[in-house]
């Protein structure tokens, strides 16, 4: 699994004019998923997601995570994150998985997130055409990939 995850002020997901999820202050995470994903990157990811310390304390120090500012989450699913570009100009997807692997990751990886921040999370459509809109905070984007666990 690879996540973009973003500090953002607010952040929504429109699908077809109509907004599915909005948030305040919280996390963007942008989802792409892998054939062989498996529970266990969905644990070790989610845990990192909500112990990461990328917000602000009161002396200006990135030194508080999301459960600490009681934030808020939305997960996008985005294919697009498994991009190769080595050869060509023209991007390749082979490594993402398709709908019928990456749907069920999806939602558990939703689902244990609701678990760990103990509040639901805003999700997009998957696989719809959606508009998603942030205001980035800092900026602060954070990239994690659970092959490459550094």
């Amino acid at each position: 699994m690879r996540a973009m995850i973003q500090r953002v002020s607010k952040a929504s997901v429109t699908v077809k004019g109509k907004t599915v999820s909005q948030i305040g202050h919280g996390l963007l995470i942008l989802l792409g998923i892998e054939n062989d994903d498996n529970k266990a990157d969905i644990e070790w990811l989610s845990k990192k997601i909500v112990n990461l310390r990328i917000f602000n304390d009161k002396e200006g120090v990135m030194n508080c995570s999301i459960l600490d500012e009681d934030g808020e989450a939305i997960v996008v699913s985005q294919f697009t994150l498994h991009a190769s570009t080595k050869k060509g100009n023209r991007p390749s997807y082979i490594k993402a998985a398709k709908p019928e692997t990456a749907i069920p990751l999806y939602e558990s990886l939703v689902q244990r997130l609701e678990m760990d921040l103990g509040k639901p999370v805003g999700t997009g459509i998957f696989g719809a055409d959606m508009k998603v809109e942030l205001l980035n905070d800092g900026p602060v984007t954070i990239i994690i990939d659970t092959k490459n666990r550094e």
